[in-house]
């Protein structure tokens, strides 16, 4: 059940015509208690939208959200949830239905990454990445784009990453879940052309979060990348939000990333492959 931490002010997204003045429009974000799931909460509030703050540890988004107050004046729900749970969506959408608010841009953020050899991970690690990376966010679409599609109105923020678009080993099951993300987005995205809702997909590429600080705990490999290959998390989230805003199909941040995207997408896929499996063994 979400748990308001202040009363709620008007958003900047225009409210469908005859909807009643004591409904809420607001941004939902998923993965917000950190990385680029935080910096989107901070570019939303700061933007004026009312934000529903959504990952499984309650503490941290508590402190996100008087951080979002203090420094947006922004009002916040806090919606501790599990999504990787079977139901998690569906409970949520039905709680944020009693409380009357409706979900005007729907961010899914959440999601796990497991670095090793495939053979080397547990198979509890690799269902991990799968019920949460692409049954948790195929659920959240499920729960709250068809009420967008009903309305005419809203826009989607689907983070996925720049592992979308090729083959990584040591990242396969990651890999693999990205590239799902990024195939249904931009189906989605053209199902829904003309409707009044927009599908951007986010792939970034290294970013400075706590995922890549865990990941370089598993591998030191990771922590001596040199700098212009990793991201800046809050200006990587600053692109996805002005991407969201504009409707775009996809964000690729960074010109190495956006170079690799492109490469990636007209070379022939036995030399992606090879590339991909050099820069899994070599780099990573």
């Amino acid at each position: 059940m979400p748990t308001s931490t202040s009363s709620t002010r008007k958003t900047r997204v225009a409210a469908p015509t005859g909807q009643s003045s004591k409904e809420i429009s607001a941004a939902l974000i998923t993965g917000a208690s950190s990385g680029i799931g935080e910096a989107l909460a901070h570019c939303f509030a700061k933007d004026g939208f009312n934000v529903i703050l959504v990952a499984r540890s309650a503490d941290k988004l508590k402190a996100l959200s008087l951080e979002l107050q203090n420094d947006h004046q922004a009002d916040v729900q806090v919606c501790p949830a599990d999504l990787a749970r079977s139901g998690a969506a569906e409970k949520l959408a039905a709680a944020l239905a009693r409380k009357k608010v409706h979900v005007d841009v729907l961010v899914n953020c959440a999601g796990v990454l497991e670095q090793g050899e495939f053979t080397a991970l547990s198979p509890a690690k690799h269902q991990n990445i799968i019920d949460l990376n692409i049954s948790g966010l195929t659920a959240m679409l499920s729960a709250f784009v068809p009420a967008m599609a009903t309305r005419g109105s809203g826009r989607v923020l689907n983070v996925a990453s720049i592992a979308a678009f090729q083959p990584i080993p040591t990242l396969a099951s990651y890999a693999a879940s990205k590239a799902y993300v990024l195939s249904l987005s931009e189906s989605l995205a053209e199902e829904l052309r003309g409707s009044g809702v927009t599908v951007t997909t986010l792939c970034p590429g290294i970013t400075a979060t706590n995922m890549l600080k865990k990941a370089a705990g598993v591998n030191d490999k990771l922590g001596k990348l040199p700098g212009f290959l990793i991201g800046d998390v809050q200006e990587v989230a600053e692109m996805a939000f002005k991407a969201c805003m504009s409707g775009d199909a996809i964000c690729v941040p960074g010109a190495i990333n956006r170079a690799a995207m492109i490469a990636s997408r007209g070379t022939p896929k036995w030399l992606v492959r090879r590339i991909g499996g050099l820069f899994g063994r070599k780099a990573i």
